[in-house]
């Protein structure tokens, strides 16, 4: 028997949405309850230093009512490890972050700033936070996580996601199997995401080693015409099946 794979839904764009007219509506926490009654099995929500979509209270108000877990992804600053611990989400993705990136761009450089990155995974895990990377399917930056003392990554699937070409979409799949292969043999659990939709996400799935895809945007996208919980039920449903063929 395969192993079940996990939905983690990002509403950030619901907050996007809000913060376009800056209004109190849509409110995220509410279309994160939705998404945890529509089947995701957790949610993420990123508080970028720019607060330019999740604002602090949306992350303050869903910890008090999260009936799944929050996956709270931040950058590695001071500031941001000081709400992780005050708040205690389940988990912590730590991100890379430009003021003038549209999304995020690629993974953290982990092995390039390895010794600040310990000391952060670490000061986190004191406070029962388990740590996720968001790195690039690579074995150097898996290895240099590794070292983080990091329980989980979390693979970029971005230049899968974007590829323009079959042949480079496919070698784009090959370095995600290869790097989930090579970290699950490392001990860490392996979660995927950015850039996936419903056209796409089923190779990924498929990957045995994947334990969790975190999708946003795309999802929020079929919410407009479909509704978010049958967008999130759809997705949770490819991902079950393309899993379990």
């Amino acid at each position: 028997m395969s192993a079940p794979i996990f939905l983690g839904v990002n509403v950030d764009h619901v907050a996007t949405l809000r913060q376009a007219r800056g209004t109190r509506y849509p409110d995220p926490v509410h279309a994160a309850l939705q998404a945890e009654m529509a089947g995701a099995d957790g949610i993420t929500m990123h508080l970028r230093e720019d607060r330019r979509h999740i604002q602090d209270h949306d992350i303050e108000r869903f910890t008090t009512c999260v009936q799944t877990k929050l996956n709270f992804e931040i950058a590695a600053t001071d500031a941001m490890q000081a709400m992780a611990i005050r708040l205690k989400p389940r988990d912590v993705c730590l991100v890379p972050e430009k003021r003038e990136e549209l999304t995020t761009e690629g993974g953290l450089d982990v092995a390039g700033d390895e010794t600040r990155l310990h000391a952060y995974t670490q000061r986190l895990m004191e406070h029962d936070i388990r740590v996720s990377l968001f790195i690039d399917p690579d074995e150097r930056q898996i290895d240099a996580s590794v070292r983080t003392g990091a329980q989980v990554i979390e693979l970029h699937t971005g230049a899968y996601a974007d590829a323009d070409s079959e042949a480079a979409m496919d070698a784009e799949l090959q370095r995600i199997v290869s790097a989930s292969r090579y970290a699950i043999d490392a001990g860490l659990i392996v979660n995927a995401g950015h850039g996936l939709h419903t056209k796409n996400v089923a190779a990924i799935a498929r990957i045995p080693q994947i334990h969790e895809l975190n999708i946003g945007h795309s999802l929020i996208a079929d919410a407009v015409f479909l509704g978010l919980a049958d967008a999130v039920s759809t997705m949770k449903r490819l991902m079950v099946e393309a899993r379990s063929a």
